[in-house]
């Protein structure tokens, strides 16, 4: 199906455009997108079927080029006027059939050509990419909602209301005229033309705050434009509900968008579920796959990447309600990664949110990967109730070498979420605890144990407790016992005992990584009588 000039209309910002006048016929298609000069009056190209941006020349200037054109049998003309000089333009085109396009004298060309042109090309939405694209603006509206404590919601470049939050009642009329009606009130979006509120965010590409309007009943809101490149894609609105906007709206509102953009981006081009779900599995497959993969999201391929995962708590991935904690922590960490760089990309990765950032500056890339995840924890605690963990894989030369670095950080995060102390490392901070663990596994798999110290942990569970808590303790026998709330004579008379029914001297190094070996199985439940002659 074809688009129309409504089509189009409905897709630029309020107050750029208004319709003038219809197309004759039942609705014409627009099939192109042309800008021609007014003054420009050599051979005039083919424009049936267009929608013609007439530049130039404004208002009772552009009546020559419009009376020229309108006989050539374009479907609309697009001109600069003022409300005062459209009867003229519009007894024109009525006569020649011509549907009429009034621009406002301060909207950019560049951007009106650009709207135009991308929904002329838009396929027809597919069900599966208009569900997903639904699903993950709602879940970004509540995301933000919750960090930023306060009622959201974002639209398009028209103004329909594609998504909001449900977190607060606490909303002022208008915002629920617009969740009612799926549109903001076109008078409450002129009045923030003249406030110069649109024009603030297309030229900044910021944040911009609105007061609150006692005398109409409106709450300070602010808001961000969502931008593709030069394309403006939407709008992100936020209305404070009762306490103020805190100091980190800007940060937030800026990471939202980002995120918003990329799905916006993403429903634009039509790209199956599968694809949406399977980027980062791409980036971090093999070498070519993963530079092939970077090259379709816009990712530099050879600068300095680091994969980061993000894991819940053991209780939060067991409860009830694991499954949609777990999908907003990774709305939570697809906001913040968006506002630490645009370019990271989010997705899931056996079954944990995978972060790719890449072109870090490798200076201070350390440290402010360690801020971004510290920030992500504190979030996830203070916005979801949740435990968060997350692993800071290597910094890699590129994207392509990512793949080598994921079964550290994998081995980095199952530490942080098996021991609990610490909730942001990478694998030097965590690097004896990851191989000791990598020790025990493989010696479950062997068919070897120590007859003596197997029975004894198997049997005489207060001395396998005090041994584990003696080496939790680094053999440090006050701290075992303050640990044990025990005397230290007690530890020093058990230690001794297990090392009489065992034969090991616990103060030879190798005798020690064998008892570890076999404590790190009986933690895990593990220890049999393999090998033991049981």
């Amino acid at each position: 199906m074809g688009r129309t000039i409504n089509d189009i209309l409905a897709e630029l910002p309020a107050g750029w455009a208004r319709l003038g006048l219809d197309a004759a016929g039942a609705d014409p298609a627009v099939g192109r997108v042309l800008m021609l000069d007014a003054e420009d009056t050599d051979e005039q190209p083919e424009v049936r079927a267009a929608l013609v941006c007439l530049v130039g020349a404004r208002g009772r200037a552009a009546l020559p080029a419009v009376r020229r054109l309108v006989g050539a049998g374009p479907t609309a003309l697009a001109v600069k006027a003022s409300e005062e000089q459209a009867p003229e333009l519009e007894e024109l085109c009525r006569a020649g059939g011509v549907g009429l396009l009034l621009i406002a004298p301060d909207a950019p060309w560049d951007q009106i050509l650009s709207v135009a042109k991308s929904r002329i090309h838009d396929a027809e939405p597919q069900p599966a990419a208009m569900a997903l694209l639904e699903e993950d603006l709602f879940a970004l509206a509540q995301t933000t909602a919750r960090v930023t404590s306060s009622h959201v919601v974002i639209e398009d470049a028209a103004n329909r209301v594609l998504a909001y939050s449900t977190l607060s009642n606490n909303i002022d009329e208008l915002r629920k005229a617009s969740i009612l009606t799926r549109r903001g009130p076109r008078e409450y979006e002129l009045m923030l033309k003249d406030l110069g509120a649109y024009r603030e965010m297309h030229r900044s590409r910021g944040v911009v705050r609105v007061p609150a309007s006692p005398d109409q009943q409106l709450r300070e809101r602010a808001a961000i434009a969502i931008f593709a490149g030069e394309r403006i894609m939407g709008y992100i609105w936020l209305q404070e509900t009762g306490s103020g906007f805190g100091d980190d709206v800007v940060y937030a509102l800026t990471g939202a968008a980002r995120r918003a953009a990329s799905e916006l981006i993403r429903y634009r081009n039509q790209q199956s579920v599968t694809m949406h779900e399977d980027r980062i599995g791409r980036l971090l497959s093999g070498p070519a796959e993963a530079a092939a993969a970077a090259r379709t999201l816009g990712v530099a391929v050879d600068t300095p990447s680091c994969l980061l995962l993000v894991g819940l708590s053991r209780p939060d991935a067991l409860a009830e309600d694991a499954e949609l904690v777990h999908g907003q922590l990774a709305d939570l960490v697809a906001l913040h990664a968006a506002a630490f760089k645009a370019s990271s990309i989010v997705g899931q990765h056996e079954g944990h949110t995978a972060v790719v950032v890449p072109s870090l500056a490798p200076r201070t890339a350390t440290a402010a990967l360690r801020s971004l995840a510290g920030l992500i924890v504190a979030d996830a605690r203070r916005h979801l109730g949740a435990v968060a963990f997350v692993a800071i894989g290597r910094i890699v030369p590129g994207v392509a070498a990512l793949h080598g670095s994921r079964a550290e950080a994998a081995a980095v995060l199952d530490c942080l979420v098996r021991d609990g102390a610490l909730q942001v490392a990478s694998i030097e901070d965590v690097e004896t605890e990851v191989l000791l663990h990598e020790a025990i596994a493989r010696f479950a798999s062997s068919g070897f144990r120590h007859r003596a110290l197997t029975d004894l942990l198997l049997t005489d569970a207060e001395l396998a407790e005090t041994l584990e808590s003696y080496f939790g303790a680094s053999m440090d026998v006050s701290a075992c016992a303050q640990a044990m709330q025990v005397h230290r004579n007690t530890v020093y008379y058990r230690v001794g005992k297990a090392e009489r029914l065992t034969g090991l001297d616990l103060g030879n190094p190798a005798h020690a990584t064998i008892a570890q070996l076999h404590l790190g199985l009986w933690h895990r439940g593990e220890l049999d009588g393999a090998g033991s002659g049981r």
